[in-house]
């Protein structure tokens, strides 16, 4: 029993008891697409329940002071537990605890995924000819609308507007290198190097609640809590009424007649599920909570991109160290663009690090600064930093309970480079990522080796790939398709229970996973609306 059961028991309907037809968990990237979508229709009523904040700071308007928001309370300030092949260390993995999620504070990159990402799900509904509809109906894309982008959407997807001189070396370095360039990694292919576009708008971050929740908070349907942490879904005969939440001391219940709908991301949405007795029945009935419905894979299957990075320092005032320049405040307040409308990771590329592959398999992502401490160490001065992630993991890890209380922290284990594969890949991506930074290009730039391995043998890269490999804060897997859901995203053994977020896609997509997300969460909508996006028949060919 936990504490919530010795608070006195909610009142009739009121501030804290309310029915509402959907009640939606999590006001990140996924929750806010669904409860626009949902109030589309005037006969609906949703709640969306957020345990932080409003967005109203100026760290999340201007792109380039996202990290800011690390270890606030805009942010669920997670570690990973020992990961084993990285010497024990603990991991920082950022969450957004914020309306907008972790899209409040990501570097904002808008990337699809490879073409076969989807179909490798081997889920029905879920090919990339079937996404397809789904990635062109969220965006507003600068490009306009084409076979490979949409437009009209509410996501914005602009050019970078920083284009930092270092960003730009990067690039020609990578083609000095022998790699291809590209300008579109959603579209006709996905290998090569360039810039990234970004969502932004007029050079602000447009978070999920900037494009999709902000323009629709007058819809008298639409309920949104912030401040409010949902505790537990509540069952009553297998079937899913509610959540039982907590606001300081208050007790504070939701009731949905129609569904709850978990959008709390690949770390909390299993937490929740399995505080709710939903989970492998071990380790619940090892922690007192009564199992409901007994599902092995909640918080499994977690994977991630595991990045490493080379961190070099010279005496160029280029950096974003230099972005609160009087000039360059006035520069983006006038003009959104200059330093502070950098996302940070401006450009980067996609790589196969042999023959054969049906995709790349490393993605590399620069930095116009020096990158301490997987972004809560100050910078030494000014510098680059860029390096590669494994994007196609074998390693698994999980989220498993730690307590019975809702408010301790899940435990996370990434077990990264468990498979021995991954290391390959990744000694493969370092290599490439040292041959970049030999190109005249970037001489400027690699003045001083900070962050730098002994040497290219494979002893020395297997070194520093367990000394310095980082999260690039790409959870996902935990509430898989397939397993712990059915292909319209029903929790298995529970009627009314969905989830909606990152922890549903079975395999990691090759690229950041935000715009995924956005897209899993329109079709969701649909999903549960009972619609379809459109009768005509898509293409796989935006879906790179």
């Amino acid at each position: 029993m936990d504490g919530d059961e010795r608070l006195p028991s909610p009142g009739p309907d009121g501030p804290d008891r309310a029915t509402y037809d959907y009640v939606i968990v999590g006001a990140g990237t996924a929750g806010c697409v669904l409860a626009a979508r949902l109030t589309e229709d005037p006969d609906v009523t949703v709640c969306l329940v957020e345990a932080g904040p409003t967005d109203d700071v100026e760290n999340i308007r201007v792109p380039a002071l996202g990290g800011k928001l690390c270890r606030t309370r805009y942010d669920w300030d997670y570690d990973s537990h020992d990961e084993p092949q990285l010497n024990g260390r603990r991991l920082y993995l950022p969450r957004g605890r914020v309306l907008g999620g972790t899209s409040a504070m990501n570097g904002m990159v808008h990337i699809r995924g490879h073409r076969t990402d989807f179909d490798d799900w081997n889920q029905p509904g879920w090919t990339g000819p079937e996404l397809l509809p789904y990635f062109l109906r969220c965006e507003d894309n600068e490009r306009g609308a084409s076979p490979y982008h949409g437009a009209g959407g509410p996501l914005p997807v602009s050019e970078n507007r920083s284009r930092n001189p270092m960003s730009t070396a990067f690039v020609q370095a990578a083609i000095e290198a022998g790699f291809a360039a590209n300008d579109d990694f959603n579209g006709a292919e996905q290998d090569g190097f360039g810039y990234y576009q970004v969502n932004q708008r007029d050079g602000r971050r447009c978070s999920s609640a900037a494009a999709y929740l902000h323009p629709v908070r007058g819809r008298a349907n639409l309920t949104v809590r912030t401040h409010l942490q949902v505790h537990r879904v509540l069952v009553e005969r297998r079937v899913a009424t509610g959540v039982l939440c907590r606001q300081l001391d208050r007790r504070v219940e939701l009731r949905a007649a129609r569904e709850v709908i978990v959008a709390a991301g690949a770390y909390n949405s299993p937490q929740l599920l399995m505080l709710s007795g939903i989970g492998p029945a071990d380790q619940l009935t090892g922690l007192g909570i009564p199992v409901l419905v007994d599902q092995p894979e909640v918080g499994r299957n977690l994977q991630d991109h595991p990045s490493t990075y080379l961190v070099f320092t010279h005496d160029q005032p280029v950096s974003l160290l230099s972005a609160n320049e009087e000039r360059y405040v006035r520069q983006f307040e006038q003009e959104g663009t200059g330093p502070l409308s950098s996302n940070v990771p401006e450009v980067g590329g996609f790589v196969r690090t042999r023959d054969g592959l049906a995709a790349p398999d490393v993605q590399f992502h620069a930095l116009p600064v020096t990158f301490v401490d997987c972004a809560l160490g100050v910078p030494p001065g000014h510098g680059i930093s860029f390096g590669p992630c494994v994007l196609r993991p074998a390693s698994r890890g999980e989220v498993s309970l730690a307590s019975d209380d809702p408010t301790a922290k899940p435990r996370i284990r990434h077990r990264y480079y468990d498979d021995p594969d991954d290391v390959r890949v990744m000694l493969a991506g370092l290599r490439i990522a040292l041959a970049i930074a030999r190109q005249a290009a970037l001489r400027p730039y690699t003045q001083g080796r900070f962050t730098h391995p002994a040497s290219d043998s494979d002893a020395d890269l297997r070194a520093f790939v367990r000394a310095t490999t980082q999260s690039i804060f790409h959870p996902a897997g935990t509430c898989a398709i397939g397993t712990v859901l059915d292909p319209e995203l029903r929790v298995r053994g529970v009627d009314g229970l969905r989830v909606v977020d990152a922890s549903v896609l079975p395999l990691i997509p090759r690229g950041n996973t935000n715009a995924p997300t956005v897209a899993v969460a329109e079709r969701a909508a649909d999903l549960i609306r009972g619609r379809s996006v459109g009768s005509e028949p898509a293409t796989a060919a935006g879906v790179r």
